[in-house]
């Protein structure tokens, strides 16, 4: 029976690292270590942390576009925006990158959840009004579900990206208002008849439709939001439908009353977003996505029984709080596949790595060097960032990070069945193997220039020598073990281990080759008979099934 009951006792190592390459976009082995020491429930809290931003917003090194401290570009209230409004745009791409690089828990995981959620497209508006919308996906990334999912309908970027600029009492628009009940919040359910997908109709549609009449964008950014302080859309009562609103049976023949004032239009969309929320499978579709987000794709009658009826009923009963939702979940016996007699056949590593979390994990777990933000942000933000990551390594791998094909978001979040095998195809293989050797030899194919670099490289003799990672680097059986220990998801039997060992790393030779090569190097500094193996090895790891996978 799958279980929700917290596990008990200390993590470990292996249930520490499928926490972490669950929740985070960092994986380091310290924190893994630190995690490995504390029970689930301790483990879940120290996740949920929201750390501080490692720096509010884009930097730009242009002075003649920016009037605040010269360094950063993104335009006060109320500017036009700059010239330079592509560039920009990958720089706050860039930007939010480099903060989940740096989040050592689950804020950047769960705020790129509610892009796939409520997703937009970072053209969809103004490079400033994207950073508004990242702004208040991370504000409630795990905060209240119902009030993100509000403020979201007077998001700029979502006004305009589905269509709501031409939503008006004469000429309505569903689109909106189809996406919200389909994608945002209660979701289709299976067909029940002509126009009526169980949960709603379309009658329904036509109604939200009506709600959602004269909310409008705003070029400049005057209009805060009073809770959130970000920058929102406005209100044009002349566009807005002020006749009452009344719903089907699915919700209970509500009536919403019909604003006669723009202040009111605020309030009659509370009064709807209250009566969606007051459905039970807004819960449950929530938990639905939740689950398949970080824990498996596979929801069968005793997952949806056992795992997802109760975490619906916490998400109910707290109001839409996320945070509780989300900590029962990390830390029950089932997230760790410690609810049934075989603890190692379905959750850890079930589940294949986007290229965003194989890079950032790699990253982080490595300790590359990145550019710095502040000191040169030319070549952070568009050399590394928008040349390098974004269009060279995620583009090619199927990741078109913000730039979705469509409104349903990313194949590999969404698509049944397949959903994360989707990241690993015919037409992104190729791209994705490709990631080791840039890793390793800071180099990648960009336009005509094949050996064009990507700003930073991974000098893996360095890293073991120095980043205090292993017992002994001399002893090539202990290096081995360790390295796959905290790479590879699960524990791996003799033959594949001595695959890695014997075949790859020692190339059949003695371990005592390695001992001397390595004490040679540690002696004379020359890295040319260590860097090889090492090299070799790092390459057979990550090209391995096993790395794949989380």
């Amino acid at each position: 029976m799958a279980s929700l009951t917290p596990l008990s006792g200390a993590l470990g190592h292996r249930r520490a690292a499928h926490l972490l390459r669950r929740a985070s976009f960092r994986f380091t082995k310290a924190k893994v270590d630190e995690l490995a020491g504390m029970t689930a429930s301790q483990a879940a809290a120290n996740i949920l942390i929201a750390p501080p931003l490692q720096i509010a917003q884009p930097v730009y090194d242009n002075p003649a576009t920016t009037t605040v401290d010269n360094i950063t570009w993104l335009v006060p209230s109320g500017l036009a925006l700059p010239a330079e409004d592509f560039v920009l745009r990958r720089y706050i791409m860039g930007w939010w990158i480099n903060e989940a690089l740096y989040d050592p828990g689950i804020t950047q995981k769960m705020t790129l959840f509610f892009h796939q959620y409520m997703i937009v497209s970072a053209t969809a508006f103004g490079n400033t009004h994207f950073f508004d919308y990242l702004s208040l996906l991370r504000w409630g990334a795990l905060g209240n579900f119902k009030k993100l999912a509000t403020k979201l309908v007077a998001d700029n970027c979502m006004l305009r990206y589905l269509n709501n600029q031409q939503n008006t009492k004469n000429s309505p628009n569903e689109n909106f208002a189809r996406e919200f009940f389909e994608l945002f919040t209660i979701g289709k359910g299976p067909q029940a008849g002509q126009g009526d997908y169980t949960n709603y109709t379309e009658e329904d549609i036509v109604q939200v439709a009506r709600v959602f009449t004269g909310f409008r964008t705003r070029q400049q950014r005057d209009l805060l939001d009073p809770e959130t302080g970000i920058p929102q859309g406005t209100v044009a009562l002349n566009q807005h439908d002020t006749g009452d609103k009344t719903f089907s049976e699915r919700f209970q023949k509500t009536k919403i009353i019909g604003a006669k004032t723009a202040n009111d239009m605020w309030l009659e969309l509370n009064a709807f977003v209250n009566m969606v929320f007051a459905q039970e499978e807004v819960a449950r579709n929530f938990c639905r996505r939740l689950y398949r987000w970080l824990v498996s794709k596979n929801i069968t009658p005793e997952i949806e029984t056992d795992i997802i009826e109760p975490l619906a009923t916490t998400f109910r009963v707290g109001n839409y709080e996320i945070k509780p939702v989300v900590k029962q979940l990390l830390q029950s016996q089932h997230f760790f596949d410690a609810d049934d007699s075989d603890n190692a056949d379905e959750i850890i590593g079930g589940m294949i790595s986007s290229p965003l979390q194989m890079l950032l994990h790699a990253y982080t777990f490595f300790n590359v060097p990145i550019p710095s933000p502040t000191a040169n942000p030319k070549l952070h933000y568009e050399n590394f960032y928008s040349n390098a990551v974004l269009t060279c390594i995620l583009g090619p791998a199927g990741f078109p990070l913000f730039l979705p094909s469509d409104v349903a978001g990313y194949p590999g979040y969404y698509q049944e069945p397949e959903f994360s095998r989707q990241w690993f195809n015919s037409s992104t293989i190729i791209a994705r193997y490709k990631f080791p050797q840039q890793l390793l030899t800071g180099k990648v194919s960009y336009g005509s220039n094949p050996n064009a670099s990507i700003y930073t490289q991974l000098n893996i003799v360095n890293w073991v020598k120095s980043s205090g990672f292993f017992s002994a680097p001399s002893d090539p059986y202990a290096l081995v073990q360790e390295l796959l220990n905290y790479m590879l998801p699960e524990v791996i039997d003799n033959d594949r281990f001595n695959y890695f060992y014997q075949d790859v790393f020692l190339d059949n030779l003695p371990p005592a080759d390695w001992t001397y090569e390595w004490q040679n190097y540690v002696s004379s500094g020359n890295q040319t008979e260590v860097k090889i193996p090492l090299e070799r090895l790092i390459n057979a790891i990550m090209y391995a099934p096993e790395f794949q996978t989380f």
